[in-house]
């Protein structure tokens, strides 16, 4: 199993400051959408569409594609940013964000995105999703992956849980879940809202496959993401270590930026620390 090279990490490093930059942009111009989990799951996304995932935006429908559902939906902004620069469609059409017949929805919209794979919003739906597009790509013999992406206080939902026994069941080792762990959801901290206890125990108990990392860190994501394609029989975890509002310093760590408009004020200080054009 090969290291990132320096060239290609530096590379992700710098897409991943300018995609916290342009996100932000295009929230405050629009004064709405989700900051905080978008800049949290920002090496993540970069990490797989630019390392990982063996996709094509040329033929975004083909057969033998890897899939990633966004479970946590609300941080479309950064998947459309990355889908963008992917070249699933222009980067300039970032700024229809939220707009009335746009194609980038609030929440990612297969029907009218080109490289979203499933539409999410309700937080608890994706991993059954994903679960889904695993099993049927096993079913064709397809040497695919599925990756998906979710929220830790989405998994407070119950659905999660079922989806989780169901994925070791049926041997989804095509499946790589990612946990965004930043520690913070809507309304507080996952701790008071509901304590989820030693969650590296939890999903050991359901039988998955679990790597711990740094999810800022590209060189550690991308470590663990070929640690779990050579896992055969069960499907992997990724539990990624990661800050809300990530970038930002009065945005990291805090439920207020969920989704919160940026003001003017908010917008200057952002910029000057991510060395963005104000």
């Amino acid at each position: 199993m090969g290291k990132l090279p320096v060239e290609e990490k530096e590379k992700l490093e710098k897409l991943c400051n300018q995609f916290r930059i342009d996100v932000l942009d295009v929230l405050h111009q629009r004064q709405t959408g989700h900051p905080g989990g978008s800049l949290s799951v920002c090496e993540i996304l970069t990490t797989l569409y630019f390392e990982e995932m063996d996709v094509d935006p040329k033929d975004p429908q083909k057969a033998d594609r890897d899939r990633l559902v966004l479970c946590k939906g609300h941080a479309a902004p950064m998947l459309y940013r990355v889908l963008a620069e992917k070249g699933f469609f222009p980067v300039e059409e970032m700024k229809t964000l939220r707009c009335l017949n746009s194609r980038l929805q609030g929440h990612p919209n297969p029907l009218d995105t080109p490289g979203v794979d499933a539409a999410t919003g309700p937080l608890g739906i994706g991993i059954s999703a994903a679960l889904g597009m695993a099993l049927g790509l096993k079913l064709d013999d397809s040497k695919a992956r599925v990756y998906a992406i979710m929220g830790d206080g989405e998994i407070n939902e119950g659905i999660v849980w079922e989806a989780l026994m169901a994925a070791v069941k049926f041997k989804a080792d095509n499946l790589c879940a990612v946990l965004d762990w930043n520690g913070v959801q809507l309304d507080g901290t996952t701790e008071e809202i509901m304590p989820m206890g030693d969650i590296p125990a939890k999903f050991k108990a359901f039988g998955w496959n679990v790597i711990e990392c740094d999810g800022h860190d590209v060189s550690a994501l991308y470590d663990a993401f070929e640690e779990a394609k050579t896992v055969k029989g069960v499907p992997t975890i990724v539990l990624a270590h990661t800050v809300k509002g990530k970038g930002v310093s009065f945005m990291e760590g805090k439920s207020g930026w969920h989704g919160k408009a940026i003001d003017d004020e908010s917008f200057a200080i952002a910029m000057k620390e991510l060395g963005g054009a104000n």
